[in-house]
């Protein structure tokens, strides 16, 4: 998930020749774009449900998925130049307001959530130091997660919107460790450790390669999060076509260091024995390689790239829905600004949604993963319908010129989508369900943009989709309320 430190990726970036960013540069922004708190606990995450035959499958799916998606937003951004206001907007301009709002309305659920999960991540790195943090879901947890939280809203109040000093800090913190973590544990790899039940079957709790691969799905979209973003750069880049070239690049190493971290830990201990580990479980596993330092090093640069990260997914989080209410997306009173030009309103109904899930972890004792597959699925309406909308045009001919190439972004365009659907199967019934009743109440606040600026507010095809969605989220409260699925 994106912990950049630079501009709100939903506003376009414009660049003065004094500040225009070479390839080089403009790779390194991408990698830091990418590289977030999933990779600190890539290992126990993917041999949670998958053996290394299944993770190494769960791979290259999201290489060959996400790499479509990259060409659909890269091919987006060159076709529609104009469309500016995030992935959402893609949505609906392809495809009608309802479905925009919904983008919005996820992409918001997925930003939000997301930080809850980084509220988690960090309390339950700190508690290799302070025990009673526990999994970030104690009581002491929450409680100094709601203090980060209100101190980081009061940064935010006061107008702090970039730090150069932070972004190099916790953009150090992120990859080195990661670059150290793989050279250390590819120096210590066990050829005979490895092998051990290479298709998981062996342990029955993992069930078939498919179901493993499966499990992976929503790991490896967590950690991808943010891919759509690459394309601020565009406005600083000394020239456009390194924009996509930096992106590739960034997409490959990032591909590359997160396999390493995840197959490279299966050298080290079991797949039942990373399974069983803590998060962030790179400290476990180079704690089994180099002693107790190891760990030291890892839960220290989590915590210092994951509060760096909060803060910019707070921007992101409190921009998205301030943006959409300019263009008539979303209400008009989440567009109000203090003086300082901060979303004010967006802002505090953001975090109160972030402190309202802090303390629903606390009594569902939820745990980072389900928080951050919470996320994922919730960000899959705008990636979906952001591949559609890149095959579309390219099918119907928007934006080409006569003669002009056209096979390959339909190509990625409907790959991309595929891949979309593909992860919305994985997901499972409980978090779609999650999501469901995530998603419903976002209908009233549809009617309510609609009516401000005195807009039909449905046309019959999103008057079944409105309805279809409240049936499924309220079935899946009740499904949720007597106990038949826990997504949390």
């Amino acid at each position: 998930m994106t912990t950049a430190g630079i501009d709100i990726p939903i506003r376009k970036v414009t660049s003065t020749a004094a500040t225009k960013l070479r390839l080089g540069s403009l790779t390194a922004l991408v990698i830091g774009s990418m590289v977030g708190s999933g990779v600190f606990s890539l290992p126990q995450n993917m041999a949670a449900g998958a053996g290394p035959l299944a993770i190494l499958i769960g791979w290259a799916i999201t290489a060959v998925g996400m790499l479509a998606l990259v060409f659909a937003y890269q091919s987006l951004a060159t076709r529609k130049p104009a469309l500016d206001a995030g992935p959402y907007a893609y949505a609906k301009a392809g495809f009608g307001p309802f479905i925009g709002f919904n983008s919005a309305w996820g992409y918001w659920i997925s930003a939000w959530v997301g930080n809850v999960s980084y509220a988690v991540i960090v309390f339950s790195a700190l508690s290799y130091f302070f025990p009673a943090f526990g999994d970030g879901n104690t009581w002491q947890a929450v409680l100094g997660a709601s203090i980060l939280l209100w101190l980081i809203h009061a940064l935010v109040l006061a107008g702090i919107r970039q730090a150069t000093i932070v972004n190099v800090i916790v953009t150090v913190a992120k990859i080195a460790p990661i670059v150290l973590f793989v050279g250390v544990v590819g120096v210590a790899f066990k050829l005979d450790v490895w092998p051990l039940d290479f298709n998981g079957l062996g342990n029955a709790d993992l069930g078939s390669i498919t179901a493993q691969v499966k499990s992976t799905m929503m790991v490896t979209l967590w950690v991808f999060i943010g891919i759509e973003g690459a394309s601020v750069f565009s406005g600083r880049a000394e020239r456009r076509k390194d924009i996509a070239v930096a992106t590739v690049l960034g997409f490959f190493t990032c591909l590359a260091l997160y396999a390493l971290v995840s197959l490279l830990s299966l050298g080290i201990l079991s797949q039942p024995e990373l399974a069983a580990l803590k998060n962030p479980s790179m400290a476990g596993v180079l704690e089994a390689v180099v002693g107790p330092w190891g760990a030291i090093l890892i839960n220290v640069a989590l915590v210092v790239s994951v509060v760096g990260a909060f803060l910019s997914w707070t921007l992101l989080a409190a921009e998205i829905p301030h943006v959409a209410a300019k263009d008539g997306t979303m209400p008009k009173f989440f567009g109000r600004e203090s003086e300082r030009g901060v979303p004010s309103t967006s802002l505090l109904i953001t975090n109160l949604l972030v402190q309202a899930f802090l303390v629903v972890t606390l009594f569902a004792q939820s745990t980072y993963q389900a928080l951050f597959y919470i996320a994922s699925a919730a960000i899959l309406v705008p990636y979906i319908f952001s591949g559609a909308y890149a095959a579309k045009l390219a099918l119907t001919g928007e934006s080409y010129e006569s003669g002009e190439q056209r096979a390959g972004p339909l190509f990625a365009g409907l790959l991309a989508t595929v891949y979309g659907l593909w992860l919305v199967y994985a997901a499972g019934p409980a978090y779609l369900f999650m999501c469901a009743i995530l998603y419903a109440p976002g209908i009233i606040f549809y009617v309510w943009a609609r009516r401000e600026t005195s807009q039909r507010v449905f046309h019959p095809v999103e008057a079944a989709l409105a309805a279809a969605l409240v049936a499924v989220g309220i079935a899946a409260a009740y499904l949720i309320w007597n106990g038949s699925i826990s997504p949390l």
